[in-house]
């Protein structure tokens, strides 16, 4: 269905986001998130209540001193108080302040909330809608008009849900917003109620949906069916209750399904990165399964899957992973056929064609899945242990001994040290350290240890640590499962995320071994990236055996 009709896309990830449980962010994530959603070419970027807090009215101060190249950023209010001049309200005056050239005012539709929650009377809410748009307008600003419980209060009393709308557009709104503030309503109804309004107003008609339903995505959609040529929501979903309508997938469904025009041309392949960006500077663990962008989005699993996939992507893709900026992933587990490996590492390690060596991988990784490893999120380790049965892997040190002691004294926090012996070459590094917890303690001995025979250690770095029981009838002497998530930077600058896993009974040995992989992988990697022409080949030897 192609259409030249353009939609505007309206960000209120650092407004309405924050409100999102365990979603903060400070004055600094705020505006580097401004300039990476302006990167990303959306319409408009809602900074926040300048009123609410000192740090939405710094933003505002801050973002006047970033040149974005498209975004408009919108400061965001209520409504005059009731029996003031619009003037003289303080509300109005710091949103003057802000000097954003969009403003968007959030106005009472449900006459239930205008009687019991402003406690004002039903005409008395129209002077109070028209009165903010009018002064906002009056100077200079674009208004952005969001009708709160919109879509509720139309089911129940279109009369004056209709009412409200007018009293903005008259003042001199842009953009009649409807909210489906509660999360409640169904696509059907929200298309066939942006339709109506359309008709009755001639106005540009927005959306602002919220999950509580799990449609929010398809009531956005739903809506600009219905003639919305503007959505709002927030990038990866955040928000209060079950969060906003999600940026990521509504923009790649109106571009790739629909053909409609949003942000830039180039702008979709971004969409995995602004994602990953948001995630991480809110201090966030990404969501693997999220549409589009998810790390598991084009993940393949079952052999069958991986071997049409290698033949033709799209007999299990329906788009190309590249167009929105995300990669295939091909994951090993003892459900994969040897199309898995070779897809995976087969080419890079010249064993497509090795039938006896796939076998034998397959054979060793189906036996340490059922002790209790699983290499999906593990690709560091499946790489090392790949490289061990084709005689590839070179150990960069070997283990003498490891002890971790945890101390604690009455009334002080526990102090863990690790005391670590290496032999590096024909060299003996004895090193102690002192942590957190006994984890930290033992990563902080390894690195001392290492760090005078090889300082691209500091390349490397730990950015998630998981525990997972895996036979937990035992109870606490159940056999646990670690996986430690890396960051690595490649010779070229560039930025890899890898995972290792270690299995004990013991979780202190477990995470040794997660540990010890992900130096190994990374301490391989910067070998193989400065020196091409040389790929590793020794003996496969297990450090630490």
């Amino acid at each position: 269905m192609a259409t030249t009709r353009r939609i505007e896309i309206y960000d209120t990830t650092l407004r309405d986001g924050t409100q999102g449980e365990g979603f903060n962010l400070s004055l600094q994530d705020k505006l580097l998130i401004a300039q990476k959603l302006d990167e990303l070419g959306v319409d408009y970027v809602e900074g926040g209540f300048p009123l609410s807090n000192p740090k939405d009215a710094a933003f505002f101060r801050e973002i006047r001193t970033v040149r974005l190249k498209h975004a408009k950023v919108s400061a965001f209010g209520m409504t005059r108080r009731r029996g003031m001049k619009a003037e003289d309200d303080p509300g109005m005056k710091s949103l003057l302040d802000a000097q954003t050239p969009v403003v968007t005012i959030v106005g009472k539709t449900s006459d239930f909330h205008v009687k019991k929650v402003l406690n004002v009377s039903l005409e008395e809410n129209l002077e109070m809608i028209k009165d903010t748009v009018r002064l906002m307008t009056s100077a200079g600003r674009k208004v952005v008009y969001d009708a709160e419980l919109f879509f509720d209060t139309y089911r129940d009393n279109p009369q004056y849900a209709l009412r409200t709308l007018h009293a903005a557009l008259e003042a001199g709104a842009t953009v009649l917003c409807l909210c489906d503030t509660l999360g409640g309503s169904m696509p059907e109804f929200v298309e066939s109620t942006v339709a109506a309004v359309l008709k009755e107003t001639g106005a540009m008609i927005g959306v602002h949906t919220h999950n509580d339903s799990d449609v929010a995505t398809a009531n956005a959609l739903a809506g600009v069916r219905g003639g919305a040529k503007h959505v709002q929501g927030t990038i990866n979903g955040v928000g209060e209750r079950c969060g906003n309508m999600d940026l990521i997938p509504l923009i790649a469904n109106l571009k790739v399904k629909y053909g409609y025009d949003c942000l830039r041309e180039d702008s979709l392949r971004k969409l995995t990165e602004v994602s990953r960006y948001v995630y991480e500077t809110a201090n966030i663990n990404l969501v693997p399964s999220r549409p589009y962008v998810g790390s598991s989005a084009f993940a393949h699993k079952g052999g069958m899957h991986v071997h049409a996939v290698q033949k033709d992507a799209s007999t299990y893709e329906h788009i190309n992973p590249e167009a929105v900026g995300n990669t295939r992933k091909i994951l090993i587990s003892e459900m994969s056929g040897a199309s898995n490996i070779t897809a995976k590492l087969g080419n890079k390690f010249d064993i497509a064609t090795d039938k006896a060596a796939l076998r034998k991988v397959l054979e060793t990784v189906q036996d340490l899945e059922n002790a209790g490893y699983q290499f999906e999120a593990a690709e560091g380790s499946f790489e090392l242990l790949l490289r061990k049965q084709i005689g590839r892997h070179r150990p960069f040190f070997k283990l003498d001994h490891y002890r971790v002691i945890i101390q604690r004294l009455h009334n002080a926090e526990p102090v863990a040290e690790a005391t670590l012996k290496l032999r590096i070459g024909d060299q003996v590094e004895h090193r102690v350290a002192e942590g957190d917890g006994p984890v930290n303690s033992l990563d902080g001995a390894i690195r001392k240890a290492l760090m005078k025979h090889y300082p691209q250690i500091e390349q490397v770095r730990l950015t998630d640590y998981k525990v997972r029981v895996i036979n937990s009838r035992e109870e606490t002497a159940a056999a646990v499962r670690v996986i430690i998530e890396c960051r690595r930077e490649r010779a070229d600058g560039s930025k890899e995320n890898f995972g290792t896993i270690g299995v004990s009974a013991n979780i202190i040995d477990a995470s040794w071994q997660a540990l010890l992989d992900a130096y190994e992988y990374h301490l391989i990697h910067c070998e193989e990236e400065r020196h091409p022409e040389s790929a590793v080949r020794a003996e496969g030897v297990a450090a630490g055996a």
